[in-house]
């Protein structure tokens, strides 16, 4: 084929995860990186899995994610419809093709007979395959004759169309991660293709709609691996060509033992999900819990794929200029939430301190502070290296809003002094006949101060932070004091020794 066409095709049964997110990036960049075309797919053959609400849930988290879609439901194209259900008229010819040709046959065994069979295996320490040793004893069109299954058809009885699976074949696989596979036929099973509802199976339907959409690369998750043999030798019953395949690694759990699950996140207190899942059972999102989607996608791109360089952060057009398949590992790669948020610490350290102001100003009005925005953005140029996300800037900034109603006993244990009072009250002299409140004029006045008293700076800048912020955290003391005024600091100063030397 001559043009890159790849899809992303996921199944709406629920919140994407994170997991799914690097499949479409990938994806992405591949399609990006070769002029390529980039396709969203609903796959939504299993009706008995489908959860309302999760088809407009992946295209968001895709939005949000700046995972821009050329072909799909919302945009349209010359494919369409691009949802399965949509088109599921066109899959039954097709199951009829393979029956025709004899690479397929209907198949009447009821769930209990096949659940009988698999319950006496399980016996036997074996598992049931429905394949060339025993389909012929059980009740399909390959055991009975013509006359007998086309009048189970004629009578409206319940069927399956199976592929018919060779017998003891060599079957020859290639993957553009993992190389060449090969795989025996007497270790498979006759898959399901079209059932009697009029739906077709995944292994029918997204070979059928690959092909009628060009798809050139076929990139997904491992977890397909096992059933591209199948894929393959579908390819081959139908005549087609057969686009190229791709196998990613498997996302591992924080310990790389076992796959990352929503599990894991509830119990370890991180996402596994791009966005908020608000049905049923709900779960967290990377955006409500105050990500970037730069930084969320410049994680997930590192998870199974090496630049080949020190390089951490790329931006999306770096991203596309550097991926390459041959650069995706085989092996699962593992989660590392606190990975995650350094990702986010670094995207948070390069917006502007304006862009940093008005986000962090929406959270101060819930909490009722109304505050000048170029008076926010000094105040966010002193706390942002301490936090990786604008919600943890209350935390590191509540002090410069309200004054201390606690004080922090461990410390006015270690730091408060008989003598500190006496000296706090000295330094409110000077602090209150200041005539400039810049940082650096409020440090030269209070040096030279300490200095001409022979004290050191420990035993006063400690107790004077002490009473202003209520313990021994935040930015430089100087900056606080600028930052709040000199009322505000004189009467900090007086409240905390009033406190501190008559405690109740």
């Amino acid at each position: 084929m001559s043009q890159v066409r790849v899809r992303f095709a996921p199944s709406p049964t629920g919140p994407l995860h994170i997991g799914g997110v690097r499949t479409a990036l990938y994806n992405y960049l591949f399609a990006r990186k070769n002029n390529g075309i980039f396709i969203l797919r609903i796959e939504d053959t299993d009706r008995t899995r489908f959860v309302e609400g999760a088809e407009e849930y992946i295209m968001e988290s895709l939005r949000w994610c700046g995972i821009v879609v050329d072909e799909g439901i919302a945009e349209g194209g010359k494919f369409a419809p691009y949802r399965q259900s949509d088109r599921k008229e066109i899959y039954e010819q097709y199951a009829d093709q393979l029956f025709d040709r004899g690479f397929a046959y209907y198949a009447f065994d009821t769930p209990e007979e096949l659940d009988a069979l698999r319950l006496e295996a399980e016996k036997e320490g074996k598992t049931f395959l429905y394949n060339a040793a025993v389909r012929k004893k059980l009740r399909n069109s390959l055991s009975m004759s013509d006359v007998e299954w086309n009048a189970m058809l004629d009578r409206g009885e319940h069927y399956v169309i199976r592929f018919r699976m060779p017998e003891d074949e060599e079957i020859h696989c290639d993957d553009l991660i993992r190389g060449h596979i090969v795989v025996n036929s007497d270790t498979l099973d006759d898959k399901v293709l079209f059932k009697s509802d009029g739906m077709p199976t995944y292994h029918l339907a997204h070979l059928v709609d690959d092909h009628l959409m060009e798809i050139s690369h076929v990139i997904r998750g491992e977890e397909w691996l096992p059933s591209l043999p199948l894929h393959v030798l579908l390819y081959r019953a139908f005549g087609w060509e057969a686009p190229q395949f791709a196998h990613l690694p498997l996302l591992l759990k924080p310990d790389g033992k076992g796959k990352l699950s929503k599990r894991d996140g509830d119990r370890m207190g991180f996402p596994v999900f791009p966005l908020y899942w608000p049905y049923g059972e709900t779960a967290k999102g990377y955006r409500e819990d105050g990500y970037y989607p730069e930084a969320f996608i410049n994680m997930i791109a590192l998870l199974g794929w090496n630049p080949g360089t020190e390089q951490e952060i790329f931006s999306i057009d770096e991203l596309v200029n550097a991926f390459s398949l041959d650069r995706v590992g085989k092996s699962g790669a593992r989660f590392d939430p606190e990975k995650a948020k350094w990702f986010n610490h670094q995207y948070l350290q390069k917006r502007t301190d304006q862009q940093l102001a008005f986000e962090f100003r929406e959270i101060l009005r819930a909490k009722g502070f109304h505050m000048d925005i170029v008076r926010l953005e000094m105040l966010v140029g002193l706390i942002k290296e301490r936090t990786s996300f604008v919600r943890e800037m209350w935390d590191q900034a509540d002090f410069f809003f309200r004054a201390p109603e606690t004080f922090d006993q461990e410390a006015v244990r270690k730091k408060w002094k008989a003598d500190t009072a006496g000296k706090l009250e000295e330094f409110k002299s000077i602090l209150g006949g200041a005539a400039e409140l810049t940082p650096a004029a409020l440090e030269l006045i209070t040096r030279e101060w300490i200095e001409s008293k022979g004290y050191n700076m420990g035993e006063i800048m400690n107790p004077l932070r002490l009473v202003i912020v209520g313990s021994l955290r935040g930015p430089h003391m100087f900056d606080i004091i600028s930052w709040i005024g000199k009322e505000e600091s004189l009467n900090r100063i007086s409240r905390g020794i009033t406190f501190l030397e008559n405690p109740r």
